[in-house]
């Protein structure tokens, strides 16, 4: 019998972004962050939910349609039961590509928040490594 711990919990929301992701489904992909989540990226503010599900269905349309992400946990903390602090390392590979360029690699901060039985993503925010 496998147990699996809050950190498994956590991390496993992460990697089901990333397969929303690969598989270009915005409303999967949104359908893991809070009606109140937000997103800040170099030049990017998403304040809600919607905005995220709208953004990345344009996103996998165009400019990502056929991308991936590889990202590598570094830090997980738990702030008690139910917020989580999750640090990565990583970044998008496009259609084609085996390894990311180093000038597109990201540090992220992610905000999981357990509301119930189930993690989500309340807050996420990159800059690049370099």
């Amino acid at each position: 019998m496998t147990t699996t711990t809050p950190t498994d919990s956590v991390l496993s929301v992460i990697q089901a972004v990333y397969e929303a992701w690969a598989d270009n489904d915005a409303d999967a992909f949104a359908a893991l962050y809070t009606e109140d989540a937000t997103v800040v990226q170099p030049g990017v503010h998403k304040k809600d939910n919607e905005t995220i599900r709208t953004t990345m269905a344009a996103a996998f349309a165009g400019p990502l349609k056929g991308s991936r992400v590889v990202d590598e946990p570094q830090s997980v903390r738990l702030l008690g039961s139910d917020v989580a602090i999750v640090i990565t390392e990583g970044g998008v590979l496009m259609a084609g590509q085996a390894e990311v360029p180093s000038e597109r690699l990201v540090r992220a901060t992610w905000v999981l928040n357990r509301r119930g039985d189930q993690w989500f993503v309340a807050a996420y925010q990159n800059s690049p490594v370099s």
